[in-house]
């Protein structure tokens, strides 16, 4: 079973450096004809853009991205700046040169890789699924029977912040700058699932795509490690699949069909205010326009964040969005459970933890509310600020950075939880409802607690609960997504995921600790 997890770990490499490689692979050359299409399709009337192109790239053959995407750059900028200083506004090209490269790579890509779509899906893909189920399937042997899994992981390097730990690290965060800010440098990857693409919405993949897509097979993958890992466990079976079938079906194939149906694209999960541009006057724009369907997603999402969303956490907790159903927290969960241990359970991480989640909580409220401001009002500034503006700080530095970049890419190192713990806004707002107004807690049996620090040592969102776990009292924090990992990990079952009435759901300290109270009188109320 051993030489068969070897050399599934070989088949994977293999397939990832290929994965890693194809970004500065491939031959581009761009013909008249294909420009002319790009030109119409784009509306582009950039006279001296078109005129840089012919001459510059039209007819010649680049070797790799890194070749053709400067070229492209230098026109765009050139005719732009030329186009803004002589305030012809109708010829400035507004597309993100990024994009616009990527569409030209897209289009004029030649050679190897674009007429063997499949066969270097296999050689990527394909290997990196086939060695990585060849990693983790022999461990329904080799971790015996079923129980708590955790033996030697701060003896590993690639769970204990060592040099494996670090690339790992390295490839999440180029890849997270990539799909962000270079979007050029993935148009081999789109090559490769442009015919799931097609199958779907019936278009060729975009970048974006490629990550939807990406998202769903490493899930799927993980989960498999997390059934095995967990198998003693119900709950974590349960909410595997759960977060694999909310990420699979409303995230990524009915958005795609949605599409096809000529629909707006839509995550029917994806709630306020994690899903920050639902109010952008683009969205509202879009929406409206395309009648009974927009209407009946405006209403959903509105009703999503403010009825559903509350009620469901009064009954449940925040596990119910979190745990469940979340794709960011799907992919917390599955990729990113081998480093949950990393966490900081430190006094300052949470100092940090509380004022830096609930500034981006008063950051997109009140970029939302300048938004439709400026969406009823039909103005762009308010106290002469740029509506605009706040969008695109929040975009760059929340939406693309925090979330993507750091929330993922610091999974080896800060743990699996960063995004969830000190940035969603939408974590922020379960938090004020479950920790003021919800049925869900998780008890503990003082008595029974041998203080092993497996709790704590696998919290994710940091939370120290041996601290609870030994005084007997019921943890009740606005952090916890009621992973239940804490109560897997309990070698004596002390503690509890419960959904109950209200009163005794914060249970005093003092109480527990038997300073000075009538014992008696606080059983007959329980």
């Amino acid at each position: 079973m051993k030489a068969i997890k070897h050399i599934g770990l070989v088949i994977f490499l293999i397939g990832l450096a290929i994965f890693t490689a194809l970004p500065l692979l491939g031959t581009f050359n761009l013909n008249e004809t294909t420009l002319n299409t790009i030109i119409k399709n784009k509306k582009i009337k950039s006279e001296i853009f078109i005129n840089d192109l012919k001459s510059q790239i039209v007819g010649k053959d680049f070797n790799g991205m890194q070749r053709l995407s400067p070229f492209v750059s230098k026109a765009l900028d050139n005719a732009n700046k030329t186009h803004i200083k002589n305030k012809e506004w109708d010829k400035k090209i507004y597309t993100k040169s990024s994009d616009m490269a990527a569409l030209i790579g897209k289009k004029s890509a030649k050679g190897f890789i674009v007429n063997n779509k499949g066969f270097m899906w296999l050689l990527t893909f394909g290997l990196g699924i086939i060695g990585s189920l060849m990693f983790i399937l022999p461990n329904v042997i080799l971790l015996g029977k079923k129980g708590i899994k955790n033996d030697g992981i701060y003896h590993e390097s690639s769970t204990n912040r060592g040099w494996i730990g670090w690339m790992v690290f390295i490839f999440l965060v180029s890849f997270y700058l990539v799909l962000y800010f270079a979007s050029e440098y993935a148009t081999n990857w789109t090559l490769l699932v442009d015919p799931i693409s097609e199958s779907l919405s019936g278009n060729p993949a975009g970048h974006w795509f490629v990550y939807g897509f990406m998202y769903c097979v490493v899930m799927t993958v993980m989960a498999v490690r997390m059934y095995i890992k967990y198998r003693h466990n119900m709950y974590q079976i349960f909410r595997t699949t759960s977060v694999l079938f909310f990420q699979i079906v409303f995230a990524f194939i009915v958005p795609e069909i949605m599409v096809r149906l000529q629909m707006p694209y839509y995550d029917f999960k994806n709630a306020f205010p994690l899903d920050y541009d639902f109010f952008f006057k683009w969205n509202l724009d879009e929406l409206l326009a395309t009648g009974g369907i927009g209407i009946f997603i405006l209403v959903w999402g509105i009703v999503l964040t403010l009825v559903i969303v509350p009620v469901m956490v009064y009954f449940f907790g925040k596990r119910w969005y979190c745990s469940w159903v979340c794709g960011c927290g799907g992919l917390a969960e599955t990729l990113g459970d081998p480093y949950r241990q990393h966490s900081d359970k430190s006094l300052f991480a949470w100092k940090v933890e509380r004022y830096l989640i609930h500034i981006v909580l008063v950051f997109v409220l009140t970029m939302t509310a300048m938004t439709l401001y400026s969406f009823l009002t039909d103005s762009s500034t308010i106290l002469g600020i740029k509506t605009s503006t706040i969008q695109s700080i929040y975009s760059l530095i929340v939406g693309s950075i925090f979330a993507g970049v750091i929330g993922t890419g610091f999974y080896p190192i800060f743990g699996n939880r960063v995004w969830c713990r000190f940035g969603c806004p939408l974590a922020a707002y379960l938090g004020f409802v479950q920790r003021f107004k919800s049925r869900f807690r998780i008890t503990t049996n003082g008595g029974q607690c041998i203080s092993c620090g497996n709790c704590s040592t696998y919290c994710e969102q940091g939370i120290d609960v041996r601290a609870y776990a030994q005084k007997g009292e019921n943890i009740v924090r606005s952090s916890c997504v009621g992973c239940g990992v804490c109560s897997a990990v309990c070698p004596r079952g002390v503690l509890k995921l419960e959904n109950g009435p209200e009163d005794g759901r914060i249970n005093p300290t003092e109480i527990l600790l038997g300073n000075d109270v009538d014992l008696m009188d606080f059983v007959n109320k329980k």
